[in-house]
């Protein structure tokens, strides 16, 4: 089902996607849309309603998953529907592997982050008084009031190198 061209079509929309993403912090929906529609189209030419059934299967895939972790705080709206993108080009499985290397890539850039600004040691303490009133409160308020202060960069650092890793270990 996946061929050459898919990956090379969302390679083309992941990079458009991170252009974006780093010059204004968000990725607009008329680029996440023609990625969708487009893997749309692409799957069902190749591979006529089968390949149409596996785009959907595959966008659907991407686009739950995101959906958890926006509903978490930790991607944004956009982020969501370029994963939904990612899914109807190249399907189920390169979408989690994706998603899997992204978000390892995504700690280690934090990590990073946090080392460069030598707030590591400082934002470890914060959390760990905020589970603790938490525990002892029994309310999650302290951690709520801690999510407002997480640290934040665009997501398209993570998923570009997250993609890339995942084509080289797919092929």
């Amino acid at each position: 089902m996946i061929g050459m061209l898919a990956y090379i079509g969302c390679g083309a929309f992941l990079t458009a996607a991170f252009v974006t993403d780093v010059r204004s912090r968000k990725i607009p929906n008329v680029l996440n849309l023609a990625f969708i529609l487009s893997g749309l189209l692409y799957q069902g030419a190749t591979g006529g309603w089968e390949g149409l059934l596996f785009a959907l299967k595959g966008g659907a895939a991407g686009f739950a998953v995101l959906f958890v972790l926006y509903l978490l705080g930790a991607v944004g709206a956009g982020d969501v529907k370029l994963f939904a993108g990612i899914g109807t080009w190249t399907g189920i499985l390169f979408t989690a592997q994706t998603l899997l290397y992204s978000i390892l890539f995504a700690g280690a850039i934090g990590l990073g982050i946090l080392c460069w600004r030598g707030e590591g040691m400082k934002r470890m303490r914060q959390m760990f008084r905020s589970l603790t009133a938490a525990v002892f409160l029994r309310s999650f308020e302290p951690i709520a009031a801690e999510s407002t202060r997480h640290l934040t960069f665009p997501f398209m650092w993570a998923v570009l190198p997250g993609a890339i890793v995942g084509y080289f270990y797919w092929i």
